[in-house]
């Protein structure tokens, strides 16, 4: 069964968040628009929302995470769950228990939503499969394959500083044959109406169907981002290259890493992204990454309203008419 197929009931609404891919603008937009009613939830005094109160979330992370475990957690918290994570390295996994057989423990504690990372693409599509029909899954990031809460919250940033998406020009720049963000990313910019997406990057990080994406492909990055909207940094994806993929780190940011004579060929409005962890002279300089075009940290900022939205959104609540709370 396709990821499309079951990530919608049978009234269109979210009961899971596998991959951004085939999803409707409408839901896109919805997903928006209550992310915007919950983002000023953390400034709040009392930072905390009625809305999953009684609902217990798990954190199944099969690979490691310091950002997108912690705002998934916190965005939980943040509407009233309850939150479990689970240390994969040491649980009953390591210990040879199946990953169903796992599955079938959790739902006995009458667990609500799994949040799953796991370095094998198509995992969250499988346990969302074989879920009990009252349990959903998001997708925290499957291999290479989607990071589609990451694609969200960037489109969520996207659409705080420039409004409208239709008469943009946004480049993605980096390793994007192994970047489950950049292919999230690709898919909500076309579902948006962007017109005018661009991906930089060697050849070597390209990937072979990219011209079925939807994008406009260019090697030279200083012709890549002329006249941008929005500058999009990938970090280097080392821990999934197979053979040598790059020279070295060093000509590698001499070629493709983000310096202010680079940026310079953006508009002057350009707003610098980067999904994170993010490696200094590698990817982007330092004077770029913290210099005043730089949203980076607000990207983190608005992970927690985005997953609060499709964690709100995905266990039943209608999206933006009900704000209970909000």
């Amino acid at each position: 069964m396709k990821q499309q197929d079951i990530q919608l009931d049978s009234e269109g609404r979210l009961r899971h968040f596998l991959t951004i891919d085939g999803l409707k603008r409408q839901t896109l937009v919805d997903i928006l628009d209550t992310a915007e009613n919950f983002s000023t939830v953390g400034s709040q005094n009392v930072k905390k929302v009625p809305l999953l109160r009684g609902k217990t979330i798990i954190n199944l992370f099969f690979e490691p995470s310091t950002r997108t475990r912690t705002t998934f957690e916190l965005a939980a918290k943040r509407l009233s769950a309850d939150v479990l994570n689970i240390n994969i390295s040491t649980s009953s996994a390591s210990k040879g228990e199946s990953l169903l057989d796992m599955l079938r423990n959790f739902e006995a504690m009458f667990c609500d939503m799994f949040v799953v990372r796991h370095q094998t693409s198509g995992a969250a599509h499988f346990i969302a499969e074989h879920v009990a029909p009252h349990i959903s899954v998001i997708n925290a990031g499957d291999g290479s394959h989607a990071h589609p809460t990451q694609g969200m919250l960037d489109m969520f940033t996207i659409r705080r500083h420039k409004k409208e998406f239709h008469n943009l020009s946004v480049a993605i720049v980096g390793d994007i044959l192994h970047s489950r963000v950049a292919r999230s990313q690709i898919h909500a910019l076309n579902i948006l109406g962007v017109p005018d997406i661009r991906v930089i990057g060697p050849d070597t990080l390209i990937p072979k169907s990219a011209d079925n994406l939807g994008v406009h492909v260019y090697h030279d990055i200083r012709a890549g981002l002329r006249d941008v909207d929005v500058v999009i940094m990938l970090r280097l994806q080392r821990e999934r290259m197979t053979g040598a993929m790059l020279p070295s780190e060093k000509e590698y940011f001499q070629c493709y890493g983000l310096t202010p004579d680079k940026l310079a060929l953006a508009r002057p409005d350009a707003i610098v992204m980067h999904p994170g962890p993010i490696n200094r002279g590698v990817e982007i300089a330092s004077s770029v990454a913290d210099g005043p075009q730089s949203v980076i940290l607000e990207q983190v900022t608005n992970g927690i309203a985005i997953r609060m939205a499709i964690m709100s959104m995905t266990l039943g609540r209608s999206p933006v008419s009900d704000k209970e709370g909000v």
